[in-house]
């Protein structure tokens, strides 16, 4: 039976372009948490390579919390999260596994990039769930305060806020043990600025596919009467909640 202007799946199974964007923002946190232990230099800019990358997290974010509403995001995030963990345990596991002799210098090079990693996933995690899920709680509230108006607006001053803090955990948990405190908040600010700058350059595009995907899923979704819980894995909306036009 065909969706009408007014209804909305009640499972994220309903929808065609959910997955593919929740595979994206997960494949995204895993890439920067890779990258994050390389620090680059870009016209004299110092930051870490994960920085990059990072950014297209908090759009995807922006558009499954504008599309298909905050408890889809949250749905994201957690999946996110424990594939991260995967990673982690993963890592933990193969840097203590004996190695064979003809293998000593190899190994021991990736065990360190390796070790490195881990002190960048437990910071990308910590740092994970203070910005991300405030990123998405922003757009969801934002949207209910604007009443949907001021897309980019809305976006911007999202990850604004979101990517500060997120920018400033993660520097101080991962990077403590090898800068000073100086360097840590000259990476830190540079990190932030690259994210917001990132944001604005795809803030035509994440504006763009929200409206297309709105249009395609006949979906759009107010979190007016969501329970905005971190702990909840409820992803179902009423018919209500769909404002879809």
């Amino acid at each position: 039976m065909p969706k009408t202007a007014n209804t909305s799946p009640s499972h994220t199974s309903g929808y065609r372009f959910l997955w593919f964007l929740i595979v994206l923002y997960v494949t995204v946190l895993l890439m920067s948490n890779w990258y994050d232990a390389r620090i680059i230099s870009i016209f004299g800019i110092n930051t870490d390579a994960g920085t990059l990358i990072f950014p297209i997290s908090f759009l995807c974010a922006d558009i499954i919390t504008e599309v298909y509403g905050y408890k889809r995001a949250r749905m994201a995030i957690w999946c996110a999260f424990l594939l991260n963990m995967l990673f982690l345990l993963f890592g933990i596991l193969i840097v203590n596994l004996p190695s064979p002799e003809f293998a000593t210098s190899t190994n021991h090079a990736f065990d360190m990039i390796v070790s490195m990693n881990i002190w960048i996933i437990i910071a990308s995690v910590v740092s994970y769930f203070c910005g991300e899920p405030l990123n998405a709680l922003l757009v969801a509230k934002l949207k209910l305060r604007f009443q949907g108006k001021y897309m980019p607006v809305r976006f911007f001053l999202s990850t604004f806020i979101a990517a500060f803090i997120d920018s400033f955990i993660f520097s101080f948990i991962a990077f403590a043990h090898i800068f000073s405190i100086k360097t840590i908040i000259t990476l830190a600010i540079t990190m932030w600025l690259i994210k917001v700058c990132i944001e604005l350059i795809g803030l035509p595009f994440s504006v763009y596919l929200s409206k297309r995907l709105k249009r395609a899923e006949r979906t759009d979704i107010y979190d007016s009467d969501t329970q905005f819980s971190l702990f909840s894995l409820d992803d179902r909306y009423t018919k209500e909640a769909n404002h879809y036009q």
